[in-house]
């Protein structure tokens, strides 16, 4: 079973999206990036030099639903006529438009963001939110942790690996231990745990960074000998990228504990002052909180602070 890889441009600032092409029956593309002119075009012209149309397609895998991995989805299923197009149940929100749903209201205020910063942040995500085409849950199939997606001459075994988003997926060809992560390993970047309503109840958010710390020891189980990731190179030490994040999420810990007072700190005080350089008004903020809150929920959990509601608005307090 061939993997290759074909990077596809982006308009966002973390470059090109990493598309595999799995060139065996039945043909397979995994994440598709952006529904712009350009990604179209260069999609169709990568595809094309390897002998394939998106009329060929008859499978599509989507490690999770970010714009710049699942926008072209519709486009390459409609010319296909029948590719088939998998995701995970726990990602669907997230095809729907990122903030459009009143879950994430609810959740942003009661993190302490001003009500008139999340109408900013809504309004910028409705302009990403273009990206993508809306796909119909009929439309999709449900990637499963564990299953096995068959090949002419071998298999693909899907992981859930949630974290960056509850759903985000992984694929392990085993005869030789190589990974497709999506969004999950990335060489020259950690991957941000964005903030999600909790598949399971939508009223609570999903533990983002807790959630990824056990998909990183998951992928580890596997002692990988490759891993492709959803931008950038490939992995070919796992082990080194493994303890460099843990690093990084240890030193962001211990920051992230300094900025909680005695008085009482919202996750939006302290990703103002986490990001200070570049607490902008465009889509960086809205990661920047997602970074607070993800490290806050995980610190609390580990008791290193206390949290209290105050006026329908959550408060961690140093211990």
């Amino acid at each position: 079973m061939k993997i290759v890889p074909l990077a596809i441009p982006t308009p966002f600032y973390v470059g090109d999206v990493n598309v595999y092409l799995i060139r065996e029956d039945p043909l397979t593309l995994i994440d598709v990036g952006p529904k712009t002119d350009e990604a179209a075009k260069a999609l169709r012209d990568k595809l094309a030099a390897h002998g394939v149309k998106f009329s060929d397609v008859r499978r599509i895998l989507l490690t999770h639903a970010h714009e710049d991995h699942c926008g072209l989805a519709k486009r390459v299923r409609d010319e296909a006529k029948d590719a088939e197009i998998l995701v995970h149940d726990w990602e669907t929100g997230n095809l729907f438009g990122r903030l459009a749903q009143q879950e994430h209201r609810q959740l942003m205020l009661l993190s302490g963001v001003p009500e008139s910063v999340f109408d900013e942040l809504r309004s910028l995500y409705q302009e990403v939110s273009l990206l993508t085409d809306s796909l119909a849950e009929g439309d999709l199939k449900p990637l499963r942790d564990d299953m096995e997606l068959e090949f002419e001459s071998g298999a693909l075994q899907v992981l859930h690996t949630p974290g960056h988003t509850p759903g985000s997926c992984s694929f392990v060809r085993g005869a030789d231990r190589t990974l497709i992560c999506g969004d999950c390993v990335l060489k020259r970047i950690t991957p941000n745990p964005i903030l999600s309503p909790d598949p399971t109840d939508p009223s609570k958010r999903f533990p983002s960074l807790g959630e990824y710390l056990v998909s990183l020891a998951k992928i580890r189980s596997y002692s990988p000998t490759l891993v492709y990731g959803g931008h950038g190179e490939a992995v070919t030490d796992f082990e080194e990228i493994f303890h460099r994040y843990v690093r990084a999420i240890d030193e962001r810990q211990r920051k992230v504990v300094s900025l909680v007072t005695k008085n009482g700190t919202t996750a939006y005080d302290v990703a103002r002052d986490l990001f200070a350089a570049s607490f902008g008004a465009d889509v960086h903020r809205f990661l920047a909180i997602s970074e607070a809150i993800a490290h806050l929920d995980y610190a609390h959990s580990e008791h290193k602070i206390g949290l209290e509601l105050k006026d329908g608005v959550e408060y961690y307090r140093s211990l």
